[in-house]
């Protein structure tokens, strides 16, 4: 019976050494309980950057930097005295290079004589072929802007390079030049409009003269003038600096004449005195049998690339 009571002894000693310990199980899973961090809420919604895909195959997603448009471009004030000093720096262009100068001023010249000739023969289309001046105008001096801009990059400019400055942009070109054309045959219509009610009809061009400067015709002068000057002031905002940005930074049509318009309404009284600095010297140009503009012409023409270089800033290299 002892021996009996002595294996029973045994074998339930070898039992419990077989099983493990409560008390050492409880400490191991209190201990590694207390080891293991606790994630805090923030842990817990942020993505697990060891364990995604983008990261464990070396994938960086690109995020796109945001993006300012050519309409929020900020554009510079100017002091008043601003339009002297382009004219200053259009005529030095024109020193640097008068071969081309007076290739385009001689453009300009013909264009003046076309003027003259239209006013004897059909003087009610004079104010819309003045259109067309100002129409022609920036668009026959886009060389004269390519030249300024090879004489501020410190390039030698050259007139071969000039006549071939639009093909770059000339999608952008052309919208632009049907935006202003259209332009011009609203004001056609509207000074042939005048005309006919003022005169009921349209007046012969051999007395054309007489008719305009006669006192009773007072009322059609100033009608004449502000539609005229409407339609001048309307091309000149849209226009003034819209075709040397075309050509410099290569933007749309739309994009240049809103940009056109923003520097004229963020600068009224230097740009109002740009446009009168410009009609006043192109039509002295034009008393001399229209000799002046072969000089006047291209200054004013390089002396507008300075009003939009200076007004609109220069692209980053």
């Amino acid at each position: 019976m002892n021996t009996t009571a002595l294996s029973s002894t045994l074998t339930m000693a070898a039992t419990r050494e077989d099983q493990p310990s409560p008390t050492m199980g409880q400490a191991t899973a209190h201990t590694e309980h207390a080891s293991t961090p606790v994630a805090t809420p923030q842990e817990l919604e942020a993505p697990d950057a060891t364990n995604s895909p983008a990261t464990a195959s070396g994938y960086v997603p690109y995020v796109e930097p945001e993006r300012s448009g050519i309409l929020s471009l900020p554009l510079a004030d100017l002091p008043l005295s601003a339009p002297f000093g382009w004219l200053r720096k259009g005529w030095q262009d024109f020193t640097c290079c008068p071969k081309s100068g007076l290739f385009y001023g001689l453009c300009f010249f013909l264009m003046g004589h076309a003027l003259w000739a239209v006013f004897k023969a059909a003087p009610a289309y004079v104010l819309a072929l003045s259109a067309g001046f100002l129409l022609m105008g920036p668009f026959l001096s886009l060389g004269l802007y390519h030249a300024s801009r090879d004489i501020e990059n410190r390039r030698r400019p050259s007139l071969r390079a000039s006549l071939l400055a639009w093909r770059p942009t000339k999608g952008a070109m052309a919208i632009f030049a049907g935006v202003l054309l259209v332009l011009e045959m609203v004001w056609g219509r509207a000074s042939l409009i005048v005309f006919a009610v003022t005169f009921n009809g349209m007046p012969s061009a051999e007395d054309t003269l007489t008719q305009l400067l006669n006192p009773q015709n007072i009322e059609f002068l100033a009608a004449y003038t502000l539609v005229g000057g409407f339609f001048a002031g309307l091309i000149f905002c849209i226009s003034v600096i819209a075709i040397p940005m075309i050509m410099d930074r290569e933007v749309d049509a739309v994009s240049a004449g809103l940009t056109s318009i923003r520097a004229c309404f963020q600068n009224p009284g230097v740009m109002l005195l740009w446009g009168a600095l410009i009609t006043l010297c192109i039509g002295l140009s034009m008393l001399p049998y229209f000799l002046g503009l072969l000089v006047t012409g291209p200054v004013v023409g390089h002396a507008t690339w300075h009003a939009y270089r200076a007004i609109v800033p220069a692209q980053p290299d």
